[in-house]
């Protein structure tokens, strides 16, 4: 049996848009996956879980079963419903009733500002490609830290990586492009540069509590670590995925094989950057003002050579066997390896996690102390006599918490652990039959029902000790 800390947060996370529903009700302007999903899937985001209403009994949840963090989004659509301009004062009112209720149940919230959600009125108009886009970012951060005093943790932005990676590479998000890396890494790059604004913004002002960001960080190692060329393709899936955006936060630059990485990736594929001067010194002045990381990790992957074309098949719906990636000048991912893997082909291996952890302390020693802000299971539930028994996920559970106490034996400071999700959700590019919360929601009826996953997590949380 492994201990975790006494002090150490069991969290469960949310994300606005995932989870609160009424996506257009008192005020909320839209986002551009309203259009997407009515277009492209089979599901929307109406009502997900209802937080928007139901938040009092996932919070009375949470208290009961022993979680203590919980990961809150604030959707920004419901601030500023163009992105800018005039206040949605109520859209204000109800973060403020959240909060409030977050302390009423001695649950810690941690806010992030953007997840995937950016207002449809900017996103049509570039995102995080247009510059312009990035002032407004700033001016909402702003305002959120000015006005909800009851926070005490700050999160910019979720999972920069997978940002770029869904609307660009693999084309599963808005605006659903593929295969453009000048965009990829261009997009990377601008919302690292509002992360690093964000960031200085609240030290300078003295706004009270942490900040941080929060990265998704999937390992990836050479299919044969014998072979130079999968060497260098995990390399440069690393770079795509975790280092360049790594290196913005904590190198306050790009290093040279970094650097090198990329200009390889753009050569075969096309495009160039627009990287400046004064971006690199909005990035070199931020480096130290981070609180703390959060890494967001479910996977890792195998990498070998590759010399064809680019072509991603995203498994949307947990065919297990679906999924193919293999992209031009960097390499093909092989999901034929000694390692479980879920329907959706997310390759369940905890000692990635573990290995990322001491990557980030190693190769980034100013990065002070690190949150493991999402890990969890997502699959076909089966509900029976009101519950699930989701053994499959209190052991995948229970790996990762032990290589993070691994972790922490070795020196890393990790101080606490949200499991994605706390409830069920919706799942962006795989609808409501991917489900990963201890608590199962019946969406026709919006019951909770806490699952076997949830008992085992309430004893965790109580006696710290992974059993």
């Amino acid at each position: 049996m492994k201990k975790l800390p006494e002090d150490f947060i069991f969290g469960g996370a949310t994300a606005a848009y995932q989870a609160e529903g009424a996506t257009q009700t008192d005020g909320k302007g839209r986002v551009a996956w309203d259009t997407y999903l009515e277009e492209n899937y089979w599901y929307t985001a109406e009502p997900a879980s209802d937080f928007y209403n139901r938040y009092p009994v996932d919070l009375e949840l949470s208290e009961k079963f022993g979680v203590n963090g919980i990961r809150i989004s604030i959707a920004w659509s419901r601030i500023f419903p163009d992105g800018y301009g005039e206040v949605n004062s109520k859209g204000v009112e109800y973060y403020h009733n959240l909060f409030k209720e977050c302390q009423k149940r001695n649950v810690e919230p941690f806010v992030t500002l953007h997840h995937f959600d950016t207002p449809e009125t900017l996103h049509s108009d570039g995102d995080f490609l247009n510059r312009r886009n990035i002032d407004y970012f700033v001016e909402y951060a702003d305002f959120c830290f000015n006005e909800f005093e009851e926070v005490n943790y700050w999160t910019t932005f979720n999972e920069i990586g997978p940002i770029g990676d869904g609307q660009y590479l693999v084309g599963k998000f808005p605006p659903g492009i593929k295969y453009d890396f000048e965009k990829v890494f261009q997009s990377h790059h601008n919302m690292m540069i509002a992360h690093a604004r964000a960031i200085k913004i609240f030290k300078e002002k003295g706004y009270k509590g942490e900040i941080g960001i929060v990265h998704a960080l999937p390992t990836k190692y050479p299919y044969d670590p014998s072979n130079p060329e999968d060497v260098r393709a995990a390399e440069l899936e690393d770079i795509i995925h975790n280092k360049f955006i790594l290196d913005a936060t904590y190198l306050g630059e790009y290093s040279d094989k970094t650097m090198q990485g990329v200009q390889h990736i753009l050569e075969v594929n096309g495009g160039e950057l627009d990287i400046r001067d004064e971006d690199l010194k909005i990035l070199n002045d931020s480096k130290g003002l981070n609180d703390f990381l959060g890494i967001n990790y479910y996977m890792s992957d195998w990498m070998k050579v590759f010399d064809g074309e680019s072509e991603i098949t995203h498994n949307s719906k947990g065919n297990k066997g679906g999924s193919k990636y293999q992209l031009k000048g960097i390499g093909q991912r092989e999901f034929d390896v000694d390692v479980p893997r879920t329907d959706w082909d997310w390759m369940i291996y905890p000692k990635g996690l573990y290995d990322q952890i001491m990557r980030v302390k190693a190769d980034y020693p100013n990065y002070k102390k690190i949150y493991i802000t999402e890990n969890g299971l997502g699959y076909k539930d089966k509900f029976e006599d009101n519950t699930v028994y989701d053994d499959a996920r209190i052991d995948y559970v229970k790996k990762h918490l032990e290589v993070i106490s691994d972790a922490i034996a070795d020196g890393a400071n990790v101080k606490g652990y949200f499991i994605w999700s706390l409830m069920d959700v919706f799942s962006w590019s795989n609808g409501y039959e991917k489900r990963y919360g201890l608590f199962y929601v019946d969406f026709d009826t919006q019951e909770r029902y806490p699952k076997k996953s949830a008992y085992w997590y309430k004893k965790l949380s109580e006696t710290k000790t992974i059993e």
